[in-house]
């Protein structure tokens, strides 16, 4: 059985991506009179994405990536617009450009492009905007690999503001995806295992985490993920906080699980290295001053928090 035993649940940790202010106002998806009215608002903006990349407007020192809908047009050739929702009332979309406009784009003075990932680790726009970024670039993505039905080939439809592809052929009706990935620290007592993936920077460990699998519950996917890459066995589960990873679509659903074995077996496939890290260890490395200059992953990422949630509680999780 999966628990929580997190006290603050009700208030997650802040992390990038998560915590939109954003009223999706799915209600209004179907209804495309409405949705073309709420574009011609005065309030309305939009994110603009092309290649995936986000194209941002030069204030002296600060980026924008706000724009109004006919600004975003005039940036090139709109392949689809996404209906994001209402912030207070105000119309949001997001915009994908054809990728023909990239270049042109880049060549301006007076614009900047940069890939999401980017503009999280470095604070470059305010942290409200990065919700809807997500949602925009999640939704624009899925598109750009969603153009023909799977059921008989044709060409697709966008509809639903955004939110569904149709087949004229077959009638199919087509919605986004989000794939479920657990990301999980399984702990003994007050040690904790952590590991490096090959795409890692040297000095950076992070917690475990894998795909969960179709008919496969979050606790099953945590403890087949730990057993599958380093070999402990797990027991009880608690769950800590969900995350959206728009790279390209996935939702983090962190946890912590009780290990009952010891002996670390890596699958080489997965990850280059593992091992055990203390509590103390790892309050060295979330301050940045491990003497080894070991780090954990930055505040952005829902990882960061599953390790800081361990030591600030003194391993009492289970």
């Amino acid at each position: 059985m999966i628990v929580s035993r997190r006290p603050d649940l009700a208030s997650p940790p802040r992390f990038a991506y998560a915590g939109s202010a954003i009223e999706r106002a799915a209600s209004r998806r179907g209804d495309e009179a409405e949705l073309a009215a709420l574009a011609e608002r005065d309030s309305a903006r939009c994110y603009v994405i092309v290649s995936d990349l986000i194209v941002m407007r030069k204030r002296g020192e600060a980026l924008d990536p706000l724009f109004a809908l006919g600004e975003a047009r005039a940036l090139g050739t709109a392949r689809e617009t996404v209906f994001l929702g209402l912030l207070q009332e105000a119309p949001r979309f997001g915009l994908a450009l054809d990728a023909a406009a990239l270049e042109p784009l880049k060549a301006r003075d007076d614009l900047k492009l940069i890939d999401l990932r980017t503009i999280a680790m470095q604070g470059i726009v305010p942290a409200e905007h990065l919700p809807p970024l997500a949602e925009a670039k999640a939704v624009i993505g899925w598109h750009a690999h969603h153009r023909f039905c799977p059921n008989c080939g044709a060409a697709t439809l966008p509809v639903q503001g955004g939110w569904r592809r149709d087949c004229p052929a077959c009638k199919a009706e087509h919605f986004p995806r989000t794939d479920p990935v657990v990301i999980m620290l399984a702990v003994a007592g007050k040690r904790c295992v952590l590991g490096r993936s090959p795409r890692f920077p040297k000095t950076m460990w992070s917690c475990l985490a894998g795909f969960a699998e179709p008919g496969e519950s979050i606790e099953e996917a945590v403890c087949r993920e730990v057993r599958e890459e380093v070999g402990l066995i797990c027991a009880r589960v608690s769950y800590f906080a969900s995350q959206p990873w728009p790279f390209p679509t996935s939702l983090m659903i962190g946890c912590h699980a009780e290990a009952l074995s010891e002996t670390i077996v890596i699958d080489r496939s997965e990850i280059e290295e593992a091992r055990w890290f203390d509590r103390d260890e790892l309050k060295l490395m979330l301050e940045r001053q491990h003497p080894d200059g070991l780090t954990t992953p930055p505040p952005l990422a829902i990882a960061h928090h599953i390790v800081r949630d361990f030591v600030e509680r003194d391993g009492d999780l289970f």
